[in-house]
């Protein structure tokens, strides 16, 4: 069982229904319990980052997505999701991350017109788990900061708008997409397939 963080804010139902799509026995969950006993974990996200960090230290399943990543299972960030695992954001500098990916987030240059509401092509290594299988793929952004990593060896996918930026990341059972897989199309169905196979 894949199990999707509900802590009231994100890309709930469109995540879920796309990985029950690709045939994962995903479910939204506050529960701590089945959290902790899931196979693998989804940490999505929309919006501004302080207010998607509070949500989450209010509803008090911050210590699951933190046992989650400590235990070794599969864990997918989507969007805001993958912003929260870096240890901060430019977008709230008071508001602390999670810390499971060293680095921060940055705002794109200005001069772009923002936030990204498009779809671009991903970069993607040669060693991505995530894209297996996946050639010249193209996805949905809606987005206006990026995830600046202090390693970039853990980056697995790079796309460019006003400068080339983390896409894709795979940090051992921590993966996370700057892009949407669920509105995506068959390119973020794949993916999302992936990260199922990688959760069985």
């Amino acid at each position: 069982m894949i199990a999707i963080v509900d802590y009231g804010i994100g890309n709930l139902r469109s995540a879920e229904k796309a990985l029950q799509h690709v045939g994962a026995d995903a479910t939204l969950t506050d529960d701590p319990r089945v959290i902790a006993s899931a196979a693998a974990v989804v940490v999505p996200g929309v919006g501004h980052f302080g207010a998607c960090m509070e949500a989450l230290r209010s509803s008090g399943l911050e210590a699951s997505v933190r046992a989650a990543a400590a235990s070794g299972r599969p864990m997918l960030g989507i969007c805001v999701g993958m912003q929260m695992l870096f240890d901060g954001s430019d977008e709230a500098p008071e508001t602390p991350g999670l810390g499971l990916v060293a680095g921060r987030v940055r705002r794109l240059p200005a001069d772009e017109k923002l936030p990204q509401i498009a779809w671009n092509t991903v970069d993607v290594a040669a060693r991505s788990e995530l894209f297996a299988g996946v050639a010249e793929p193209w996805v949905y952004f809606v987005h206006s900061y990026v995830c600046d990593p202090a390693d970039p060896d853990v980056v697995t996918g790079w796309s460019t708008y006003g400068r080339r930026y983390a896409a894709a990341i795979e940090q051992s059972n921590v993966w996370a997409t700057q892009f949407h897989p669920e509105k995506s199309s068959h390119v973020g169905l794949a993916l999302l397939r992936n990260f199922a196979r990688k959760a069985a």
